[in-house]
C-alpha cells in the first residue's frame, strides 16, 4: 500500500539479558522487528546463531549489549571473560561488518561501554567530552570503545553508550541491594560522599532506541540519569523506599576483602551528566532517584 513505511530490523546481541529484554519490548512497540543473537537460540521471535562470523544481513541497526558481569572478583580468569565479552565481541562485529558490501551494512551500531571509563574523579562534572580516567576498568573501556571505532571507519554511524549502574526490578544490582536492605544490612560504602551515576532500565532502553534512530548522535553517549547522587543519599533513599534502617557503614578495607578489585568501582566517584542525550531531546521517564526507587519497590 502506498505510504507504508518499510519494516526496520534491529539485531541485538544480548537480547535475552536484563537490559536486552526491555530494549526488545520498547523496540517492538516502536515498530522495529527484532533479530536476537545467541549461541543457543532464544525463546520466540527471530534468532540467529552467534558465531565468529555472525550473519548481519538485512539489518538496519545493530545493538551490542554483550558483557560478562563486572561485579565479580577480578581474577585472571574473570578478566579474560570481561575482555572477550566486550572487546572480543565488538571486534567480531567489526570484522563481520567489514566483510559486507557497503550498501548492505546496517546504518548504525549502538555499542556498549561504561561510565567506568572516567575512573575516580571526585566532584568533577563528567560529560561525554571529558577525558578518560585511570585504572583497570578505564583501560578496559578505552579498548572497548577503540574496537567500536573500527566500525566507524567503515562509514557506519557508531554510538558508544557509557552505561551507569542500571536499576530495575529484575536487575542484578537492585536485587542484591534490596536483599541486603531488607535484612537490615544496608549502609553507605566508604565515606558515602562518592557520586553514584545510575539509570532506570526503562530509560536505558529508551536511550538506546533514541540513539539508534537519531542520526545526529555519534560517538560517546552517557547512559545515566541527569541527577547523579552521592552514595550516602542513595543509601538513605533506598532505605526509605524499602522502609528499612540503614545505619551500617562498610569501610573500604571490608569492601575490598569482600569483593576484591570491584571495590574500586563501588568506592570511586563519578559525577556523570548525560549532556548528549539531553541536548538531542531525549526525555527521561525517571530523571531523579526518588521516582525511580518508588517505581522499583511498588
Amino acid at each position: 500500500m502506498l505510504g507504508e513505511m518499510p519494516e526496520r530490523r534491529m539485531g541485538i546481541v544480548g537480547a535475552s539479558g536484563f537490559a536486552g529484554r526491555e530494549l526488545c519490548r520498547q523496540a517492538r512497540a516502536a515498530g522495529w522487528r527484532i533479530v536476537g543473537f545467541s549461541r543457543g537460540g532464544g525463546g520466540g521471535g527471530e534468532w540467529r546463531r552467534w558465531s565468529p562470523e555472525p550473519d548481519l544481513s538485512g539489518l538496519d541497526a545493530v545493538v551490542n549489549l554483550a558483557g560478562h558481569p563486572i561485579d565479580r572478583r577480578w581474577t585472571t580468569g574473570n578478566k579474560r571473560l570481561f575482555r572477550e565479552s566486550r572487546v572480543g565481541v565488538t571486534r567480531i562485529l567489526a570484522g563481520a561488518l567489514g566483510k559486507m558490501a557497503a550498501a548492505g551494512r546496517p546504518a548504525v551500531l549502538v555499542n556498549g561501554s561504561a561510565v567506568g571509563i572516567y575512573g575516580d574523579r571526585g566532584d568533577e562534572i563528567l560529560e561525554e567530552s571529558s577525558a578518560p580516567g585511570e585504572g583497570y576498568l578505564a583501560e578496559l573501556c578505552r579498548e572497548w570503545e577503540s574496537a567500536a571505532g573500527e566500525v566507524a571507519a567503515l562509514g557506519v554511524r557508531v554510538v558508544m553508550v557509557r552505561t551507569a549502574m542500571v536499576l530495575g526490578r529484575e536487575g542484578p544490582a537492585f536485587r542484591k541491594m534490596r536483599r541486603l536492605f531488607r535484612l537490615g544490612l544496608g549502609g553507605r560504602l566508604g565515606s558515602g560522599r562518592q557520586w553514584m551515576p545510575w539509570i532506570h532500565v526503562e530509560d536505558l532502553a529508551g536511550a538506546i532506541l533514541h540513539a539508534a534512530g537519531h542520526a545526529s548522535l555519534a560517538g560517546p553517549l552517557n547512559g545515566s540519569a541527569p541527577e547523579p547522587v552521592r552514595n550516602a543519599e542513595f543509601t538513605r533513599g533506598l532505605a526509605g523506599a524499602l522502609r528499612r534502617p540503614a545505619f551500617l557503614h562498610v569501610p573500604p578495607f571490608a569492601l575490598r576483602a569482600a569483593i576484591g578489585g570491584f571495590a574500586s568501582v563501588a568506592l570511586s566517584s563519578q559525577r556523570v551528566v548525560p549532556r548528549a542525550l539531553l541536548e538531542s531531546g531525549f526525555r527521561f521517564r525517571f530523571p531523579e532517584l526518588g521516582g525511580a526507587l518508588r517505581d522499583l519497590v511498588r
